[in-house]
Parts: C-alpha cells; structure tokens; sequence
C-alpha cells in the first residue's frame, strides 16, 4: 500500500524539495509513498485569491481566514477519510518519535501548513480532528519546513525505505533514550581513539556498554527523556512496553 502525504500549503513549490532525493526520492520513485500538494488559494473567490486577514482585536501581522481553511480542511478530508490531519504551528503539542511510528504505519498524512500569525482559532473549533502539532520550541517562517521534517521521519521507517528492518531499532527515542555514541575508521584520529570495547569483540560486553552510554547522555543531555524513562511504566516508540523501574533508591 502506497503512503499517501498530502500537503495544504501556499507554496506548493516548496514540495518534495529535500524529500526528493536520498532514500525518499528513491521511495517516491519506486511508488512507496505519493505526495499531492494543494494550494490554499484555490479555495479563495475574491479576485485577489486572498486568504488571511488582520488579527481581530488588533495587532501586527495578517491570519490564514477560517473560511479558506475550512474549505482546504474539508478537501483533504475528502480526498483520505482515513488520513490524520496535523497542523504546523508552535502553539502545538511536540511531535514524538511514537507518533510518527504511528503515522508511519497507516495510510498516509495530510499536513495543514500555516504562515504569517497562524490560523484562525475556529478552524480547529469547527474540525476538531485537526491535531495541533510542534516541530521542536521555535519559530519558522512557515509550516512547510516542519511538515518535511515530519514527512522525512515518517517515510524512512516505511517497509523498504532504509533497507535492513531493523536499521531504526536502535536510534535515538526509540526506546526512550538517546542513541550511543557511533564510531568507525580510521580507529585513531587526531589522537583520538575508537573505545577499547567497541574493537573487544565481545558483543556482551559492547551492548552493555552501549546501554550505559545511552543512559548517559540522556540523563545528562535531556534530563525531561531521563526522567520520563525512569517513570512508572513507559512505551517505547516501536510499540514495546518496559515494566516499572525500581525507584527506590
């Protein structure tokens, strides 16, 4: 079944951009995914094909006008019934790894690309399985930025995308940590050299210490990913559950 990504935007030209060439141009070559970009201003019936206004109450900037959104909303509903619907905006919930394994796994994404202010509220009022979702705590010029980056996480783990099945198995927040340190040759650079262990051969001994390093850098890097995997029951991004941690320490 091919992964259908439709993007709402105002700059169709935007699209597939970077996700045109590595392995998710190859995929979108081979039929893996498809990708339909609408414009926005299709849905505007005035003759400058306007589609944001000034913000109610005052204020700098213009907003994308609920009427245009609704009207581009309910197209893409039309066209995937079954595909959820995520809105690029800062005021959002932060994507996860977990949702994008979700998303990954269905029949494809339909991505709502804002610009200017952002939207009018009542879109999501009036279409309420519309999710509100954030790339990461800042601020770009527009959603279509974001929504690349969404759409990149998700075509990589589609059956075939990277190859082997289990290359994202052990990549960052899959199993709610950050990823080990890599290493590969020269075995010393500028002095540097490979870890002892990582050249042992003792495969115990390598996963033991890949785990320690993970463990590592999250409580050390991302003290908010440590502690939620520390918590009381957690589910992996692939699916998996872990059972209670002992805390009593």
């Amino acid at each position: 079944m091919t992964f259908a990504a439709q993007i709402l935007t105002l700059y169709p030209e935007m699209f597939p951009g970077p996700l045109g060439a590595s392995l998710a141009g190859k995929a979108l070559e081979r039929g893996d995914w498809s990708l339909d970009t609408v414009q926005m201003r299709d849905f505007a019936t005035d003759r400058h094909r306007s589609v944001d206004d000034t913000p109610a109450g005052g204020g700098a900037g213009m907003v994308l006008k609920a009427d245009i959104l609704g009207q581009a909303v309910d197209h893409a509903i039309a066209a995937q019934p079954d595909a959820p619907i995520l809105a690029m905006t800062p005021r959002g919930a932060p994507i996860t790894q977990e949702r994008i394994r979700e998303i990954a796994q269905g029949p494809g994404i339909t991505l709502l690309c804002g610009r200017f202010e952002g939207f009018d509220e009542r879109v999501f009022d009036a279409r309420p399985q519309i999710e509100q979702i954030s790339l990461a705590d800042i601020v770009l010029s527009g959603g279509e930025t974001a929504a690349i980056a969404i759409l990149d996480a998700c075509i990589r783990l589609l059956p075939g995308v990277m190859g082997a099945a289990c290359s994202g198995c052990e990549e960052s927040f899959e199993d709610g940590l950050l990823e080990y340190p890599q290493y590969t040759r020269p075995q010393i650079w500028e002095g540097r050299t490979i870890p002892e262990v990582l050249r042992s051969g003792d495969h115990a001994k390598i996963a033991a210490w890949r785990k320690a390093m993970s463990e590592d850098h999250t409580r050390l890097r991302r003290p908010d990913l440590w502690e939620r995997h520390n918590g009381v029951r957690v589910q992996s991004a692939s699916g998996a559950r872990q059972e209670n941690k002992d805390t009593d320490q």
